[in-house]
């Protein structure tokens, strides 16, 4: 499923227009624009960073490469959760840094037109935590999905502990 998912990121730029890459955690449906995707994949073992944000799961190694993972659930304030077979990580690059995305499952690729984009209603303080990384919302087939901004996602004081966890790790690497 997920080298299908991945066949459809692929193409021109404008192809990728309007295209959001759908997932769940728990029962929110939340979309991230297709162009920060860069590769779909399944869960693995993580290896744990000390002193970092609770959502800051650790580090993975894709063909050499060492990324940080991030715990979408628990960045959102709700419970933490087994990893299972559906779990996966979506790696996007945001910020100039390339970030891990764990999920608890990959619902598909929609394509939402600008203009059906409603901007999230003004929120109390008394809302969910989720709602502040969200910057529009799409209804599609009858329900509401919630469109993310990595960007606010992945903070500049995440970025920052991310890299020196990431550097840390290639200068142990290379020991």
């Amino acid at each position: 499923m997920a080298d299908e998912l991945l066949e459809e990121l692929e193409g021109e730029e404008d192809t990728q227009k309007g295209k959001f890459m759908t997932f769940q955690i728990g029962e929110e449906c939340y979309g991230l624009a297709i162009n920060y995707v860069q590769e779909i994949i399944g869960i693995q073992p993580i290896t744990p960073v000390p002193e970092v944000e609770d959502y800051i799961k650790g580090l993975i190694n894709i063909r050499g490469k060492i990324i940080p993972v991030v715990d979408v659930r628990i960045r959102f304030k709700q419970p933490s959760f087994e990893y299972t077979d559906r779990t996966c990580i979506i790696v996007i690059a945001v910020k100039s840094t390339v970030v891990g995305l764990v999920v608890d499952r990959i619902a598909g690729v929609i394509t939402v037109d600008e203009k059906e984009i409603i901007l999230p209603p003004s929120l109390s303080q008394s809302t969910s935590a989720n709602r502040k990384y969200v910057f529009g919302l799409a209804r599609i087939e009858g329900e509401v999905k919630l469109l993310l901004d990595p960007e606010r996602l992945i903070q500049d004081e995440d970025v920052s502990a991310l890299d020196g966890a990431v550097s840390g790790k290639d200068a142990l690497a290379e020991v």
